[in-house]
């Protein structure tokens, strides 16, 4: 049991961090949304598609979210989830993350930007990931073994999908979930806001993208 509460504040301070290295990023690379947009016209049947697709899937990807607390909220590392979107993917949590980054880097109005959006949140989660396994596997054995030899890291194998009869849910986890992503959504805003700026100040130097 000491192990397990001595990982369990570890992954703790681990997921702190990884909170922490978003905000960080997030605030570095702010002025870059002023000065990189898509190509395509604002306002434009293109542009205004993609930006339509990108709220879709921010909002997929946060009831993605809160879908996978249900399963897994407070229980990790106690408990291997094996069930639900858990028996289908290792990481549907950080499988929806990167749904959502996806849709928010759409608002820039790029597919380039888009994708950036995708590859920076991999390389914040891969970490977060390779800790985890290595936890768990320490935590849980072979038994930890044969779920990873079973069930892809992210992208899932709808075939193996297996439910849980029931769910045990943790309020907590659950509420935290669904306002992370009410702030992610808030974030859509900021996009309108760059875009006035550039039409308020026509000499800043912007990076078209496609």
């Amino acid at each position: 049991m000491t192990d397990i509460a001595t990982t369990h504040r570890d992954l703790d301070a681990l997921q702190l961090r990884r909170k922490t290295t978003i905000w960080v990023v997030v605030g570095a690379l702010a002025p870059l949304l002023v000065l990189t947009t898509g190509s395509a016209q604002p306002g434009s049947l293109y542009r205004a598609s993609l930006e339509a697709a990108g709220i879709m899937l921010i909002v997929a990807g946060i009831l993605g979210r809160t879908w996978c607390t249900l399963y897994i909220g407070g229980r990790k590392p106690r408990t291997l989830v094996t069930d639900g979107p858990y028996s289908v993917s290792r990481n549907p949590l950080y499988l929806f993350a990167f749904v959502a980054a996806a849709g928010l880097g759409a608002q820039s109005g790029s597919l380039i930007v888009a994708s950036l959006f995708v590859v920076g949140a991999y390389a914040i989660f891969l970490p977060v990931v390779r800790h985890e396994e290595i936890a768990l596997r320490a935590i849980f054995g072979a038994g930890y073994d044969a779920y990873r030899k079973r069930v892809p890291r992210f992208l899932p194998r709808l075939s193996q999908w297996q439910d849980a009869p029931i769910l045990m849910i943790d309020p907590k986890h659950h509420r935290q979930t669904a306002l992370e992503g009410l702030i992610l959504l808030a974030f859509v805003p900021a996009f309108y806001a760059a875009e006035w700026l550039r039409i308020l100040v026509p000499s800043l130097p912007v990076l078209h993208l496609p």
